[in-house]
């Protein structure tokens, strides 16, 4: 009883709705309250995994080894796959790709679940030590907050895809403060088509969701920063040297982790993979401390420590404690197996993204790129670390995600270090053309490129990967059988208004096609019409087309065949209908207009 109210309110305010408020006017209304929504659900999160984290840290030792290091991960990670595998049951890891996913080829469609699901597990994860970060499930969070709120009301597909975008943008602009960020990452890493139509929602979700985080957790940048060394051009050789550092180290991060999940991707038991991920993330936290969590912590210590004795605090908890002479090798070392936890966390049933990840890297790949060339006096410049390694952190996210121009905005917004504009501009473009000579997409889109299944900045490939086969596939075409004879033949084409008719057998599988051009000139001679039966006079296609291949596929099959029409079936070959070139090609410009409507 209930539901049926729910929908005749729903459905009143709809017809309201339609009466008084334009679709432009709507769709403003809606990015405010995904904004909203979105800076709720990112401070939830926060809120969440800080308390998990200190409730279970806070009594720790910091002059030696806690061997509590090897266990809450463990626990984190394996409550989290439960957490998964049995109340969620769906696959919630790796959200921007996920988000690229629904992008391309779901109609921009995100199951409801994901407003609630990646907020729990993520927490779970991080708060209990796994090494990833929590902004890639709050992006999710937010697209699925805006996808789901556009379903509810009914909106078109092309909405749809613009809430989402505004879901994200909300979600980057409230975890980090940051509302320039979110609306560039929007642009650059989601690859949403820039019109005025799309700018103005997705700065209002954006802007909204700062001003709430705001409120809720004041106006202070994330990171606290102060620029004692403003920019000198005799540093601007070491930002280049700087930004071609940190797209080596994103290449090996993004191959390492790709490299890591297939090993993981071959074990069929989540069980396998959790002893595989839970011993290798216990042990290098063990070893590593500040591998534990989003590792926020050390970012501080790095981009606020003024001294060697400062910057010895990061072996806190660790065997490493009371070496200071070790601290660059074991900041080396923390580069080199970072990947390997974050990848551990993940593949063993945890949930979390790599903005994190990407930020401490770069972090610490800055200080180490800077402590060195103070330490060996290479040039004659002395290198301020902290600057550096604010500088690292907008590198290295550019080389991970490609996206330079996030890099550049997000660091910015987040340590208010306006000062390094420009030596930010330039490590992130040098690290960026780094990466882009080894890896043309980011870590992201990788999978999704590799099936074709990825939306790009390209107009033309974009609107191809925003139709599917289902949509333009035309289902009323009779089908007839290979041992029905030509009179039983004329008597399906009478009641036709095709000229092409499939030919199936006892198992629906396509076996060929008649073209009533081919037998028009016996169709009506009626001593034929027991004399020959399809099987006779049948074709074979020329092409088929499979309900799984991507648009390129099917194009590409028309101009090689030159045909009009082309059946399409099923991976097992059974017959579902035909697709013909010229509505494929109608429904394509269609497409174009809408989407490059201003």
């Amino acid at each position: 009883m209930k539901t049926k109210e729910k929908f005749s309110f729903l459905q009143s305010f709809l017809k309201w709705r339609e009466k008084h408020i334009t679709d432009k006017q709507f769709i403003l209304i809606l990015s405010f309250l995904v904004g909203i929504f979105t800076a709720l659900a990112a401070f939830v999160l926060k809120f969440l995994v800080e308390y998990i984290k200190e409730f279970l840290t806070e009594n720790f030792d910091t002059t030696g080894a806690n061997w509590l290091y090897l266990v809450y991960p463990v626990i984190g990670i394996f409550i989290t796959g439960l957490f998964i595998r049995n109340i969620v049951r769906d696959d919630i890891s790796h959200g921007v790709t996920k988000i690229l996913y629904a992008i391309s080829r779901r109609q921009s469609r995100i199951k409801g679940h994901n407003v609630w699901s990646s907020v729990c597990a993520s927490a779970i994860t991080i708060g209990f030590g796994g090494s990833v970060g929590a902004e890639a499930p709050i992006v999710l969070t937010g697209s699925a907050i805006g996808s789901n709120l556009g379903s509810m009301f009914r909106m078109d597909h092309k909405t749809l895809m613009l809430l989402l975008g505004c879901g994200a943008a909300g979600a980057v602009s409230g975890i980090f403060k940051a509302p320039i960020a979110g609306l560039v990452f929007t642009l650059e890493v989601l690859m949403f088509d820039l019109t005025m139509a799309s700018l103005l929602p997705l700065l209002i979700s954006s802007v909204t969701a700062a001003c709430v985080s705001y409120l809720l957790t004041g106006t202070e940048a994330m990171f606290q920063f102060t620029l004692d060394y403003p920019f000198a051009l005799e540093r601007i050789p070491y930002a280049i040297a700087l930004g071609v550092f940190c797209g080596l180290i994103a290449w090996y991060f993004t191959r390492s982790m790709n490299w890591i999940e297939n090993i993981f991707r071959k074990f069929s038991s989540p069980y396998s993979k959790f002893v595989l991920g839970g011993i290798m993330l216990s042990v290098l936290i063990f070893l590593f401390p500040p591998l534990y969590g989003e590792g926020y912590d050390t970012i501080s210590l790095l981009l606020n420590g003024k001294s060697s004795a400062e910057w010895d605090t990061v072996m806190n908890n660790s065997l490493f404690y009371g070496h200071s002479g070790l601290l660059v090798v074991y900041l080396l070392l923390i580069i080199l197996f970072k990947v390997f936890a974050s990848s551990a966390t993940n593949g063993g049933g945890g949930c979390g993204g790599i903005f994190a990840p990407s930020l401490f890297l770069g972090c610490i790949a800055g200080f180490v790129f800077s402590h060195l060339c103070n330490e060996f006096n290479i040039g004659s410049t002395y290198i301020p670390e902290k600057n550096f390694a604010l500088m690292g952190m907008a590198g290295l996210m550019s080389g991970v995600m490609h996206a330079p121009l996030t890099g550049v905005f997000l660091i910015a917004e987040l340590t208010g270090g306006y000062g390094l504009f420009l030596p930010l501009m330039i490590v992130s473009v040098f690290a960026y053309l780094t990466i882009k000579v080894f890896e043309p997409h980011s870590i992201y889109s990788m999978r999704l490129a590799k099936k074709g299944e990825l939306i790009t900045h390209h107009k033309d490939k974009a609107v191809l990967t925003m139709m599917n086969i289902e949509s333009i596939m035309e289902t009323d075409f009779l089908t007839v059988k290979p041992e029905m004879d030509l009179g039983q033949m004329v008597k399906v084409i009478s009641k036709s208004s095709r000229n092409m008719f499939p030919v199936i057998d006892a198992n629906d599988e396509l076996i060929g096609i008649v073209n009533l051009d081919d037998i028009r000139n016996i169709m009506f001679r009626q001593e034929l019409y027991h004399r020959y039966t399809v099987e006779n006079f049948m074709t074979v296609p020329k092409a088929k087309l499979v309900t799984t291949d991507s648009m390129e596929e099917v194009m590409e099959k028309f101009d090689n065949t030159k045909a009009w029409n082309l059946p399409v079936v099923d991976e097992e070959n059974k017959y579902k209908g035909f697709v013909s070139k010229s509505k494929m090609l109608n429904t394509y410009r269609q497409v174009l207009v809408d989407f490059s409507a201003e």
